[in-house]
């Protein structure tokens, strides 16, 4: 006689709540937006502090250390995203999000409190390690409450709030600065989040499972571990697109209102108005290519044919980027830079819906995005300080910098061609038969 071993070994989908009805969940995805928006208007907000004469002098500030200051956050972003995945996936979104989005705004409002570089630097660290959540938090909630026909217009939807938080930094960093002081403007985004985390609390089902419902979840999400994780081709590939990617937006997060400014000779409220532009059309295309992406899988596309596509033109359409740095006009170069960051908008949506929703085990969703983050992560990191350290030995010159970009961007587009494929994709295990 055989049976079958329901352990590890077996997938357990353990549903704690039922959906929310289709309007409430479009609403609470929208939710997600804002708080990712907010989230992500703090990249951009420090860009535009970085390049204010004043907050530089005050901090007295070398462009290494505005690089440093950059990136820093990034280390303990990246270091908390494994551990927030791991978190979500076993007690629930709404209260884990809840509760680190509050140190969050704290942590914000109090970086205009700070008089030292360390302490600028440590309160970075702790904005860093409290926004770790807000990823897989989000791709959870997600993956659990829509369909894959669904699933890039969701992800683009939800991807517009991290392209318009940097569009909106940079546009009201600059004019907060300049009306009310660079300290204002952390005070503001902290007490904006607040007002977030109340909305969330009141809206949001709670999802924080019984003992018994945890038990399952713990089975289930145990089920695919970090070792089978990591030896996917899928999720390396992943990270290594989560990479590139993440390299060029967060180089114009950082550095391009400091390029437009010191370079480009733009007033700092200017340079954040241009800013604005390239995030929100990179917001627009992605939610664009994300929704065509969807028609063309309802009508029978292959989900991973379909948005590799995407995928892959996006990551070679922004390679116009280097045509910007090279232009003699401003006003072409403000052409190209927009156009650049907007065409990756092909990329944005259908690659996060590829690699952490349709190739990934659904009980493993917040693992495996909180491993891809660890690479996001580490693009804005290197993106800060490299940029920092080659400003630093060119004399604020940024070709090379533009061509590491243009590198960048090729390798995330031939990266996504060779190893995303279904096959190689982390599987579950197969269920353990044993005979009596």
């Amino acid at each position: 006689m055989a049976r079958m071993i329901e352990a590890a070994n077996q997938p357990i989908e353990a549903e704690v709540s039922a959906k929310p009805p289709i309007v409430a969940r479009w609403a609470i995805l929208f939710l997600l937006a804002v708080g990712v928006m907010i989230a992500f208007s703090d990249r951009a907000s420090i860009g535009s502090a970085l390049a204010h004469h004043p907050f530089v002098e005050h901090f007295k500030l070398t462009s290494v250390d505005r690089g440093w200051v950059n990136s820093v956050f990034f280390w303990s972003y990246g270091l908390m995203q494994m551990g927030t995945g791991w978190l979500v996936d076993r007690y629930g979104v709404k209260w884990p999000y809840a509760i680190i989005f509050l140190v969050w705004c704290l942590a914000m409002a109090a970086v205009g409190m700070v008089g030292s570089l360390a302490a600028l630097l440590a309160m970075r660290l702790l904005v860093g390690a409290a926004e770790a959540v807000v990823m897989p938090a989000s791709y959870r909630w997600i993956r659990h409450n829509f369909s894959e026909n669904q699933s890039g217009t969701a992800v683009g939807i939800f991807t517009m709030g991290n392209k318009f938080g940097p569009a909106i930094g940079a546009l009201a960093a600059p004019w907060l600065i300049t009306n009310y002081g660079w300290q204002a403007m952390f005070f503001a985004t902290g007490a904006v989040g607040l007002v977030w985390v109340a909305l969330w609390v009141l809206s949001v089902r709670s999802d924080l499972p019984n003992a018994v419902d945890r038990a399952a979840l713990h089975k289930s999400a145990s089920a695919v571990t970090l070792g089978s994780v990591l030896r996917s081709p899928v999720v390396w590939g992943a990270m290594i697109i989560n990479f590139c990617y993440g390299y060029f937006t967060f180089f114009c997060m950082q550095w391009m209102p400091d390029y437009l400014h010191n370079q480009r000779g733009m007033s700092l409220k200017s340079s954040g108005l241009y800013t604005f532009f390239s995030f929100t059309g990179i917001a627009l295309v992605a939610v664009s290519a994300g929704w065509v992406a969807d028609r063309m899988i309802a009508r029978g596309g292959d989900p991973v044919k379909v948005r590799k596509g995407f995928v892959i033109a996006g990551f070679l359409g922004a390679c116009t980027v280097l045509l910007g740095v090279h232009a003699e006009s401003l006003s072409m170069a403000l052409f190209w830079n927009i156009f650049s960051l907007s065409f990756l908008g092909l990329t944005t949506a259908n690659s996060l819906a590829l690699c952490r929703l349709t190739l990934i085990p659904k009980q493993a969703v917040g693992l495996v995005t909180g491993v891809q983050q660890v690479a996001t992560s580490l693009a804005g990191g290197v993106a800060g300080a490299l940029t920092g350290w080659l400003l630093q030995i060119s004399g604020n010159n940024y070709d090379v910098p533009m061509l590491v970009i243009f590198v960048f961007l090729l390798i995330g587009a031939g990266s996504t061609l060779v190893l995303l494929r279904r096959e190689w994709a982390p599987k579950m295990p197969e269920p353990l038969i044993v005979e009596n």
